[in-house]
Order: structure tokens, then C-alpha cells, then sequence
């Protein structure tokens, strides 16, 4: 699904739901960052993206940020956002940051109610941690890579790789730094709006639209 005008039919799992809204789960995700020397020998931001198993019910074979629903255990409210996303982002990627404070939050996305399966996700911000180097599981994740972001969404539109809209909407916000610096220094003390798209449904595709975009 796409915005601004442009549609087309649902991605992987984001069925249309046409009766009462289904509560949105809460959950976090992990937006791993580290600095690179490009070809000509400058510097560009890079970001981890990880494969999902093409067998996963939702969202089986789409390239996605680590991350994952908030389990009761971690209990409510920011610290349990932070817990999911040190979880998910060990799990999935074999990365341990040291503690909920190496963790930036930056943005929470709210899935639009017109969809079945939804989540309430705070997405956060890290750096690579010195002497680390992500390895997916090999059963919920099964495979991953380091990209700039314009590398990402160009492999998304040559169909390289399958992307979603709330991923390809923070690549393109992302796409505006040049390095891990600029981007925490830009989101820390920020607050942080909730943002939940809506779905229209235009005869057998869908557009969604984002909050402050016309006929919200």
C-alpha cells in the first residue's frame, strides 16, 4: 500500500478488515545504525535490515527492522517498549546492547484500524555496539544486510527485496542524515507523535494516507 495518492493491493499481512477494529498490539522495534566508507570513500549511514522466514503467517519473506511484540512479562509503558526491543533485537539479530538507555527512541507507528493484524510499535534507535556483528537465527529470521538507505529502497523497487510501508517511510526520513551522529543528535530530547495511517479502499486496491495528507 502507498500513499500520497498512489495504490495498490495489501502487502504481506496487512489483509484488509472490514468489520470492527482489532486492538493493536504493542510492540518495539530496533532501527540498528552504523557509520560506513562508500566506494568513493565517503561516509554514509547504514542501517540493518533482517529477512523474516518466507513460511512466518505474517509477513513472511519481507525485510524488516528487528523487532517484535511486547511480552506480558515486560510489563507497560516505556520500560516495556525498551525490554521488547532488547529482546527482539538479541533474538533476531545477536546483538546485545548493554541496557535500555543505548536505545533512542524515534518515532511509533500505529497500524491503521482498517487492517487485521495491528501493532502499536515504538521504534528505536541504536548504534552498533563496538566489536559486534549481527547473525539472524536462521528460523524467524533468515538472512540480513547492512544497507544506505537509498540502496534499500532502490532494491525494494526493482523487487530485490520486499519491503513495508512504515519500513519504507522511515528509510526515507533516515535518507535525510549523513551519519549515526546526525541522526541521535537529531532524535534525542525529541518528542515523539504518534502516527497511524488510515486505509481507503478503492475497489479491489487500497491507499493509504498519512496524517495531514488530503481526504484523512
Amino acid at each position: 500500500m502507498r500513499s500520497s495518492g498512489e495504490s495498490e493491493r495489501p502487502g504481506p499481512g496487512q489483509a484488509y478488515n472490514r468489520g470492527r477494529p482489532v486492538d493493536a498490539r504493542q510492540a518495539a522495534s530496533v532501527i540498528l545504525l552504523r557509520d560506513a566508507i562508500g566506494d568513493a570513500g565517503e561516509r554514509q549511514l547504514e542501517v540493518l535490515l533482517v529477512r523474516r522466514t518466507p513460511q512466518a503467517r505474517f509477513m513472511g519473506g519481507v525485510w524488516v527492522f528487528p523487532g517484535g511484540a511486547v511480552d506480558a512479562g515486560e510489563g507497560g509503558g516505556d520500560g516495556a517498549h525498551r525490554a521488547a526491543a532488547l529482546r527482539e533485537l538479541q533474538e533476531e539479530a545477536g546483538i546485545v546492547l548493554a541496557g535500555p538507555d543505548e536505545l533512542t527512541k524515534f518515532s511509533r507507528w500505529i497500524t491503521p484500524a482498517e487492517v487485521q493484524i495491528r501493532f502499536d510499535t515504538h521504534f528505536f534507535l541504536a548504534a552498533l555496539p563496538s566489536g559486534q556483528e549481527p547473525v539472524v537465527d536462521g528460523e524467524e529470521c533468515v538472512d540480513l544486510g547492512w544497507f544506505t538507505t537509498a540502496r534499500a529502497l532502490d532494491a525494494h523497487a526493482s523487487g530485490e527485496i520486499v519491503l513495508v510501508f512504515p519500513t519504507i517511510k522511515h528509510l526515507q526520513q533516515l535518507g535525510e542524515f549523513a551519519s549515526m551522529s546526525d541522526v541521535l543528535g537529531y532524535a534525542r530530547g525529541r518528542e515523539v507523535q504518534p502516527v497511524q495511517p488510515r486505509v481507503i479502499l478503492e475497489g479491489e486496491v487500497a491507499r493509504i494516507i498519512l496524517p495531514g495528507e488530503p481526504g484523512y
